[in-house]
């Protein structure tokens, strides 16, 4: 759609405005594979958002991607919206034939990737997500759900052209020299050393990939970074989540983890002084200890409220369970630091950066810790072992 056809849609299809409404719009998407419509009424400030999917991604033609994506995207907002009430923006309206969705208006809220560039802090951030995260994952597992029920949620969420292209930008351009990747001039002859010449990261990427491929144990957001999550001093709501599929529990939690870490990496570089530097840095530390070790907590909790498999009430096997989605985490995380420096799909935490030596400090934090992440994923069982290891690996890399 164009911006005025958006207009036309509003009044014609969606009954939300006001006969008299004066209504104006502007195409406000800057992501990788999306055309999102704000439309308001000028005199009242009533607004909605228009998303839809064409079959080419945004970010590259070589990128075709089904529009059904948007027919997931609604059913998991709306599945989310239940399960964690308050976390997802409200669906007002799918449409198959133009591959659309309709939904609530967020423009009071702040993307959270934009606050961190201007060193913003949310202290309840890290509670909110880490509730998100344990009822949207506990819920839709084989925990919780009738088997044959859970099987179903597969089916319908199975999303194999998204999922192909985190198979191919996330576990396994960026382990090696992949004509598509974008590695910045003053860090690539560390990638080329550390990165494209390890054989064992080479081979514990493998791992993770066919992990990645066969294990569809809870139904995942899928991209959850920081452009995906809207922000107020009081509220979290988690939008885009059109990759959404079954996958490893710990997915989501690890993408998460990597993106506050660009956060710290970011202010390490941008501050304006010790002083701001020293107190978003410690916001970030603080939100990744708590983020993590309330996961855990509520974990448990959920699962001792909510499990139904009788198996997994096995003395040990909570413990078993959850040390699991801890280290799929924890290698997510790593995962996503890495391709993120070398791969096509960058973030502006990185690349924001102006100073060429500044940056080439950055990105290099970064690959160690997503390296050290992929390959001892099992020694980082607490939020404190994260953030150790991102204090250790900026000092190191100055």
């Amino acid at each position: 759609m164009t911006e005025q056809e958006a207009i036309d849609y509003a009044r014609e299809k969606l009954h939300y405005f006001d006969e008299a409404a004066s209504l104006s719009c502007k195409e406000i998407g800057d992501g990788n594979l999306n055309y999102v419509f704000r439309v308001i009424d000028d005199k009242t400030g009533q607004s909605l958002i228009i998303k839809q999917a064409g079959p080419v991604a945004r970010i590259s033609d070589e990128f075709i991607v089904s529009p059904d994506r948007n027919r997931i995207e609604t059913d998991i907002l709306r599945l989310q919206g239940t399960l964690a009430p308050g976390y997802v923006p409200e669906v007002y309206h799918y449409d198959a034939e133009k591959n659309c969705v309709v939904m609530e208006d967020l423009s009071d809220y702040t993307i959270l990737r934009a606050a961190f560039l201007k060193h913003e802090t949310y202290p309840k951030l890290a509670e909110h997500l880490s509730t998100f995260l344990v009822e949207t994952l506990v819920s839709t597992s084989d925990l919780v759900l009738n088997h044959k029920e859970k099987k179903e949620l597969v089916k319908s969420f199975t999303n194999p052209e998204l999922c192909e292209i985190t198979e191919d930008l996330v576990y396994t351009e960026p382990f090696y020299a992949h004509p598509r990747n974008d590695v910045f001039l003053g860090t690539r002859h560390f990638v080329e050393r550390e990165i494209w010449g390890d054989k064992i990261l080479a081979l514990e990427t493998a791992k993770l990939k066919f992990q990645f491929l066969t294990n569809a144990q809870a139904l995942l957001h899928g991209d959850l970074h920081t452009g995906s999550i809207f922000v107020t001093q009081d509220a979290t709501k988690i939008i885009d989540p059109e990759f959404a599929f079954y996958g490893p529990a710990g997915y989501d939690v690890g993408t998460i983890i990597a993106n506050l870490i660009f956060a710290y990496v970011n202010a390490e570089h941008t501050s304006e002084g010790p002083s701001e530097r020293e107190s978003f840095q410690a916001y970030i530390t603080t939100t990744i200890e708590t983020l993590i070790d309330s996961f855990k907590t509520k974990f448990i909790q959920a699962f001792e409220a909510k499990a139904t498999e009788h198996v997994a009430r096995y003395d040990g096997f909570l413990e078993h369970y959850l040390q699991s989605v801890l280290e799929d985490a924890t290698a997510v995380a790593g995962l996503e630091l890495c391709r993120r420096i070398i791969g096509i799909a960058k973030v502006a935490d990185i690349t924001s950066i102006a100073n060429t030596e500044a940056r080439t400090k950055a990105e290099i934090t970064c690959l160690t810790l997503g390296k050290a992440f992929i390959l001892d994923r099992a020694k980082y069982q607490t939020g404190t072992d994260i953030t150790n290891a991102l204090k250790g690996a900026t000092h190191v890399t100055h």
